[in-house]
């Protein structure tokens, strides 16, 4: 039904290997995980604790990822199949989908204020619980948050670039824009490696925690007050998440900027990922103001 003249305005894609592809390679990513995260579990036998599984899955994803987007750009500029009804829907589907990620992060939000402000335990007698160490917020959260409000000022400027014709702009502003985002997760990571606390185990850890820090969470099976560390890093972790997506979403309109693939009147894709990346600074907002400094408790420097 693609082929043959035409006579509507909607682009009927032709049959594609990706969502296969795609499904695929996220299956063997997922089992691999497992398997990597187990070393110590007997009844997977060699399998356990072995990453190339992971990897195998990891490649495929990120096979079908260019492959897709090659094909989306090539009809776009190749085919001109991107009319005016095609970049509206595409508009609704982007912003749906950002709405579906609102309502993913509220998810852990809600989570963290249901522990916070309503303790489902007696011994929480205050918020974060007693022997949790605090990440300082006015320290690296406060880097990183300036990292990422002056990256949607570059991504901004970027945009109007584009809208302007002005290529060198564009390419420049990208640039930052990527760079900074590289930063952040670097600099979240370094953060991730040094806090004080761990992912709530709920007393049930692989391994006996033995230093103060961490003596509380592991007094009796069931304490809640592991639970700082699960929605710490639940809500934080996603939206590092996030933040990779979004620099690879904007290290693919980089490429294209670079190509000239913008024009003034067709640039939906950057578009697409500005949006993303906007939504993912306000969402670090959001965790900045909740999570580090309203659940700020003893600090250390780091």
């Amino acid at each position: 039904m693609a082929h043959g003249n035409v006579k509507h305005d909607y682009h009927l894609v032709e049959p594609s290997p990706w969502p296969v592809v795609g499904s695929l390679g996220a299956f063997i990513m997922m089992v691999g995980a497992v398997f990597w995260m187990n070393k110590s579990y007997a009844g997977f036998g060699v399998m356990a604790g072995v990453p190339w599984i992971f990897a195998i899955g990891l490649a495929l994803v990120l096979y079908t990822m260019a492959g897709w987007w090659r094909d989306v750009v090539t009809e776009s500029v190749v085919e001109g199949q991107h009319t005016p009804v095609v970049k509206l829907g595409l508009r609704y589907g982007m912003l749906l989908f950002i709405a579906s990620e609102v309502m993913f992060f509220v998810a852990w939000f809600w989570a963290y204020f249901n522990f916070s402000l309503f303790p489902h335990d007696a011994s929480l007698s205050g918020w974060p619980p007693q022997g949790i160490v605090t990440l300082d917020p006015w320290h690296f959260p406060l880097l990183n948050t300036v990292i990422l409000l002056t990256s949607g000022t570059t991504v901004t400027w970027a945009h109007h670039a584009i809208q302007t014709g002005d290529k060198k702009g564009a390419v420049q502003g990208l640039v930052l824009t990527v760079i900074l985002g590289i930063s952040f997760t670097c600099i979240q990571a370094y953060e991730y490696a040094h806090a004080p606390f761990t992912f709530g185990l709920n007393g049930a850890a692989l391994a006996p925690f033995t230093d103060p820090a961490h003596a509380t969470l592991v007094a009796g099976q069931g304490n809640l007050g592991a639970i700082y560390g699960s929605t710490f890093f639940m809500a934080t972790g996603f939206h590092g998440f996030h933040v990779i997506v979004g620099t690879v979403f904007l290290t693919v309109c980089l490429a294209r900027a670079i190509l000239g693939h913008f024009t003034p009147t067709r640039h939906f894709g950057f578009e697409a990922a500005a949006w993303y990346w906007h939504f993912v600074d306000v969402i670090w907002l959001f965790l900045f103001t909740s999570i580090y400094v309203f659940g700020q408790g003893l600090t250390t420097g780091g």
